[in-house]
């Protein structure tokens, strides 16, 4: 493990920290699904600083950003690009003009404001790092990843995301309201910004990135551990063996693909803490971000308002480590 990736990472997560105030639990979900490579989507009422996180993130990666702001009127070729005719000396060509998928972070500001068309334009991208277009594939850049922000579904002008598209998220992240300490240092550090003396950026190499990813691509898991990560999972699938309020409150469970991120964020959230082995503590961690999008709870839970977050309490304490 590389002292100095492991200085750039946490260099760059103070950054954002100092920029984005009173939301540590986001900065350090977008830099585990950053060192995972997987994509991030991001739930919470606006004006709680989801697009901010995400620009700060892209100014100290020096990473290039594109921003799709969903409408009900947006086409897939807005998020994909197309192909155009373009006059050369006299001689028609069709060129294609890439979309704002091609850019290294892309920001789906408002995702679920665009009807399921236009969100399945995302499929593809999100899970192969590849878009089609006209049958010609383009490939997407190394560090691309899509953030995308969700308002709540009881908002005025929402769809609800396909289910499929939902589990391409490797994590999703409840963006709450600052506590009283925080907003009054966001109104401090907005004033400063105002005045233009905000504090300058530094940016690291996104070598620093593919670096970790490839320590924590070899890290190996102990066999108990694994197997404390399939059996979370399972708990979701065959909720009634694990108590009778998780039998009641569960109608679907989680996708292979749920055991798939737990095992990579675990990972990457040990070699966070500057470890080369996954703890209990490590999945534990990372289960609320990689299941809560993860579970369809049945008619009696979402009627007691009962949360996916208190599902997966259940199944913590339910679930003993082998």
């Amino acid at each position: 493990m590389s002292t100095e990736d492991l200085n750039a990472v946490h260099s760059m997560m103070q950054q954002m920290s100092r920029s984005v105030i009173g939301q540590e639990e986001v900065v350090r979900t977008l830099t585990l699904a950053l060192l995972c490579n997987g994509n991030v989507l991001l739930e919470g009422l606006p004006g709680t600083a989801k697009t901010r996180s995400i620009k700060t993130l892209s100014r100290v990666l020096q990473a290039s950003l594109g921003r799709i702001q969903f409408t009900p009127d947006l086409l897939p070729s807005d998020v994909t690009g197309n192909e155009v005719y373009q006059d050369n000396q006299g001689v028609s060509e069709l060129i294609f003009q890439q979309g704002p998928i091609f850019n290294e972070l892309v920001l789906a500001d408002e995702i679920n404001r665009a009807p399921a068309k236009v969100q399945a334009a995302l499929l593809e991208a999100m899970e192969e790092r590849q878009v089609t277009v006209a049958g010609k594939t383009y490939t997407l850049p190394e560090l691309f990843m899509v953030l995308a922000t969700q308002n709540p579904i009881e908002q005025e002008g929402t769809y609800p995301l396909p289910e499929a598209q939902m589990d391409r998220f490797l994590m999703k992240i409840a963006v709450n309201y600052p506590d009283t300490e925080a907003e009054l240092a966001i109104v401090k550090m907005l004033q400063e910004e105002e005045a233009h003396q905000q504090e300058e950026l530094t940016q690291i190499s996104q070598q620093h990135i593919f670096a970790a990813r490839e320590v924590i691509g070899a890290m190996t898991i102990a066999e108990p551990v694994e197997q404390y990560i399939v059996d979370l999972v399972m708990a979701t699938r065959q909720p009634d063996l694990f108590g009778d309020k998780l039998g009641a409150w569960i109608d679907t469970g989680s996708s292979p693909r749920a055991t798939i991120a737990l095992h990579r964020t675990s990972r990457a959230s040990a070699w966070l803490e500057g470890r080369d082995h996954v703890t209990p503590e490590d999945v534990r961690s990372v289960l609320h971000a990689v299941m809560r999008h993860r579970l369809i709870l049945s008619y009696d839970a979402l009627a007691d308002r009962i949360s996916p977050d208190q599902v997966i309490d259940e199944i913590i304490t339910q679930v003993a480590v082998g």
